[in-house]
């Protein structure tokens, strides 16, 4: 059976990180693509890649690129989104923590799991990491969702031993084993990763974050996700509950928390220190902008950390972030990058969105980019998506000028097609 596909339009690739020297200069732009048995096989001009055999789909002057990557989620809070709060654990105790103990129910967690996989493909998003609650049902909810869709996937276990409500408490002994069982059962199953979930520190003991460090000293190659220097009054809180501890970041790397497949969300306000052993240890940091701002954490750092070598991904924070849009978490990546006195270029939000969330995950062979040997998630986008960002991109005079209106104004309208693993999954 021919299960070959050349794809045309404006395809965008990634020679290099634009970070690493003129934004301009690490794109190269192509024709085509092909896609066999789900992978990408070739990229290059129309005239290099002659369908011989292939079904041709010619999507004209739309841009294509790797599908979105969204490093850093929280399923459980979809329906919650975009609820009003104060600062970050009013917001929790408002809001998070009785949602999320609706998840008690296996039916509730899949039909919420299926409705946030679906908004964010409909969003151009192909890959998410997600947290999930203390309750194992939830984890494999969003697990089997994913693999129905085909969808690449991190996920693991909320862990929560104290300063949480009752009902979504577990125990140092009970987060290790559940999280153990979890990983073993999905972990490297198709397109699954798991990531050993703390949420963060103020929420377990030091005995629960011991537990945790042990699993992921036993299963290296799982990841490790969790919260850094959220808020200020967060920071405080942390340095009452370790007082032993040099700093927030300390309260992991004390426990064997703190490693290169560790993905740490925020990192707003860091010290020296801290950043200099991310950087170090070669960890990664997920920047949630329309999260930061939502809930009024501050402004990241983002040029910062890349120029110390911390690897940075995009993230929506779903529900701390307003929007499961990529698209709108890239506008306000830019809006905060200005706030700090960057200007970042399409570029550097297009690789952060897609190469760069990726390499936060450790999954870029996979995911991320369309190298050859890659999956085949794409997305699609219409530069003139509405009249306003239409009559924008009619007087753009280069790519760029034409893909940015999208970038800051676009919305689910601007996804013209989804593609995960080669299937089509079409338009939102």
């Amino acid at each position: 059976m021919n299960t070959s596909t050349l794809i045309t339009g404006r395809i965008l690739t990634f020679n290099a990180s634009p970070f690493d020297g003129a934004p301009e200069d690490a794109v190269t732009w192509h024709e085509a693509l092909r896609i066999d048995s789900g992978r990408i096989t070739a990229v290059g001009s129309r005239a290099d890649l002659v369908p011989v055999g292939a079904a041709t789909i010619d999507y004209g002057a739309h841009v294509i690129c790797a599908g979105f990557v969204d490093c850093h989620v929280h399923y459980p809070q979809t329906a919650m989104i975009a609820s009003w709060g104060k600062r970050l654990i009013d917001w929790l105790n408002t809001y998070t923590f009785p949602e999320e103990m609706r998840f008690a129910d296996p039916a509730y967690a899949q039909k919420i799991a299926a409705r946030h996989l679906d908004l964010a493909l409909s969003m151009g998003t192909t890959t998410v990491a997600s947290y999930c609650t203390i309750h194992p049902g939830s984890v494999d909810a969003i697990f089997a969702a994913a693999e129905a869709r085909g969808m690449a996937i991190v996920a693991g276990k909320t862990c929560m031993d104290r300063n949480a409500p009752e009902g979504l408490r577990d125990t140092a002994q009970s987060a290790h084993d559940d999280s153990k069982l979890l990983l073993d059962r999905w972990h490297g199953r198709g397109r699954a990763r798991y990531a050993i979930t703390p949420r963060f520190s103020p929420t377990s003991t030091p005995e629960q974050l011991e537990a945790l460090g042990a699993l992921w000293a036993a299963h290296p190659d799982a990841l490790m996700q969790t919260h850094l220097s959220e808020q200020t009054d967060e920071i405080a809180w942390v340095k009452s509950l370790y007082p032993q501890a040099r700093d927030y970041l300390d309260t992991y790397e004390a426990h064997g928390l703190l490693g290169a497949r560790g993905i740490y969300g925020h990192a707003i306000h860091m010290e020296l220190r801290e950043l200099d052993r991310l950087a170090e240890i070669g960890a990664s940091v997920a920047h949630c902008p329309t999260s930061n701002t939502f809930i009024g954490s501050g402004l990241c750092d983002v040029t910062g950390l890349m120029g110390r070598g911390v690897t940075v991904g995009l993230a929506t924070d779903t529900g701390g972030g307003s929007s499961f849009s990529m698209l709108r978490t890239m506008a306000a990546a830019y809006e905060v990058a200005q706030l700090r006195g960057t200007a970042l270029h399409p570029a550097h939000l297009m690789w952060l969105a897609t190469e760069g969330a990726a390499r936060s995950l450790h999954m870029v062979d996979d995911i991320g980019t369309l190298a050859p040997g890659s999956a085949a998630d794409l997305v699609v986008l219409d530069l003139a998506s509405t009249p306003a960002i239409a009559q924008r991109e009619a007087e753009a005079d280069t790519i760029w000028e034409a893909l940015f209106p999208t970038i800051m104004m676009g919305d689910d309208r601007a996804i013209a097609d989804v593609w995960v693993a080669g299937t089509r999954r079409g338009a939102s």
